[in-house]
């Protein structure tokens, strides 16, 4: 069974058995003689040319070239075939169906294996998934220096077969996990002390978590924000980006405790007690069972497990003057943390607990109890030494200067504890302290 072509173009290039790359090269190169630089054809038009559905002559660029190719002028081109006489004994190969089957068979083989190699592994996609997990669940027993470089690597893999694959679930899970490398990037950055870099970093996940349509990432990154902001003493913008956050959807119990956490300490940092109170009460109330697939399902650093919400609500306690409220929820972090085994203690949620607990008890004029609350500070390793924690030492730097504590010896060894343990620290060995606020006093 033969059917007559649409075009004589076509019945040219069934001859020549050219498919769309084939004949995409050798116009490209024709344009490239005829001095037509980046002229190039598409395939929707190659197919259009081919269909008999074009009803005007393309651009006289393209027409040059075709010309060039054929011999022949566009307008014949784009024509009907000639039709030769029964008679002849040399007539041009004919179309039929099955050379029309011929050539789509190899476009479809070849544009498939073209699709097959435009992906990546799926196992691929499930290691760096599970070295972010991996990565995360152990960030509190990694210095911030070693997680910086393990998830800049991850944050690298991820964005690099990104780029090979054009397989959309795939491009959307690695656009997740670029996102969450970036998170944890933002975290460590923050824990060395370098806050412009570190909020830059959040922004970064914020648009990998908007471009994947994936909202747990675009909270969480947003409250990094939000902790960037009050540590660089904008708590304004640290409750305008909590409040952003709390708006977007699909998240679970954990995620909104953090975020109403870190929102009460912004209310804190701005001196509104009833508002501080209000978000406080409100972290510990989050029970609906509602869970999400990054703060739950992934958690570690992005988990907000109770050690962590009843010390960052300690913190806020300070902040608005309730040491009684301080001490109590120091004490309870530290023993959910002490009865922990060894290996898997939050070294710095240990850490900034203790010196919360420190700075209660200076603020009720207990210098004792601050110097035995302290000494699980001055354990920390300087590699763990965070950003989080020398604000809290610093702000009892300030406290033990206050004209009760004059002429006071311990107070006097507490500050040169201090000044010591500052001077041993990642961000002070790395120059990355400057400008650090005593926010916490």
């Amino acid at each position: 069974m033969t059917t007559d072509p649409a075009t004589l173009l076509r019945v040219l290039v069934a001859q020549r058995q050219w498919r769309y790359r084939d004949f995409a090269t050798v116009f490209g190169r024709a344009a490239e003689r005829l001095g037509f630089r980046g002229l190039t054809v598409s395939e929707a038009q190659f197919r259009r040319w081919t269909s008999g559905r074009v009803k005007t002559l393309p651009g006289p660029e393209a027409c040059r070239v075709l010309e060039d190719l054929f011999g022949l002028e566009a307008a014949a081109l784009f024509g009907p075939p000639p039709e030769f006489p029964a008679a002849a004994t040399e007539a041009p190969t004919p179309f039929d169906i099955e050379s029309e089957i011929a050539m789509t068979a190899r476009d479809a083989a070849d544009e498939a294996g073209s699709a097959a190699a435009q992906s990546v592994s799926d196992t691929t996609i499930d290691q760096l998934r599970d070295d972010l997990a991996a990565l995360a669940r152990a960030y509190s027993a990694t210095s911030p220096f070693e997680a910086f470089r393990r998830a800049r690597q991850l944050r690298a893999g991820a964005e690099h077969h990104r780029g090979l694959t054009q397989v959309p679930a795939q491009q959307q899970e690695l656009l997740i996990l670029c996102g969450q490398s970036c998170s944890l990037l933002s975290t460590a950055a923050f824990d060395l002390g370098v806050l412009d870099e570190s909020a830059r970093l959040a922004r970064a996940a914020v648009l990998y978590g908007e471009t994947a349509r994936f909202d747990p990432l675009r909270a969480y990154a947003t409250g990094s924000l939000a902790v960037c902001a009050y540590f660089a003493d904008r708590p304004g913008d640290a409750v305008r980006h909590v409040r952003t956050a709390l708006a977007f959807g699909g998240l679970g119990d954990t995620a909104r405790r953090r975020l109403l956490s870190i929102e009460a300490r912004a209310h804190g940092h701005l001196g509104d007690r009833k508002r501080a109170v209000g978000a406080l009460a409100a972290s510990l109330q989050q029970d609906t069972g509602a869970r999400d697939l990054l703060h739950d399902d992934v958690g570690g650093e992005f988990g907000f497990p109770e050690e962590r919400l009843v010390m960052s609500n300690g913190t806020t306690a300070l902040l608005v003057g309730d040491t009684e409220g301080a001490e109590k929820s120091a004490r309870r972090a530290l023993e959910i943390v002490v009865a922990r085994p060894a290996a898997r203690r939050p070294v710095t949620v240990q850490g900034k607990a203790a010196a919360d607990l420190a700075s209660a008890r200076v603020l009720r004029g207990d210098l004792d109890g601050a110097a035995e609350s302290l000494e699980t500070v001055w354990e920390i390793p300087g590699e763990w030494r965070s950003a989080g924690l020398l604000q809290r030492v610093v702000g009892l730097r300030v406290a033990l200067t206050a004209p009760a504590f004059r002429g006071a010896r311990l107070a006097t060894e507490l500050g040169e504890r201090i000044e010591d343990f500052r001077s041993r620290s990642a961000p002070r060995t790395l120059g990355t302290d400057r400008g650090l606020l005593a926010l916490e006093s």
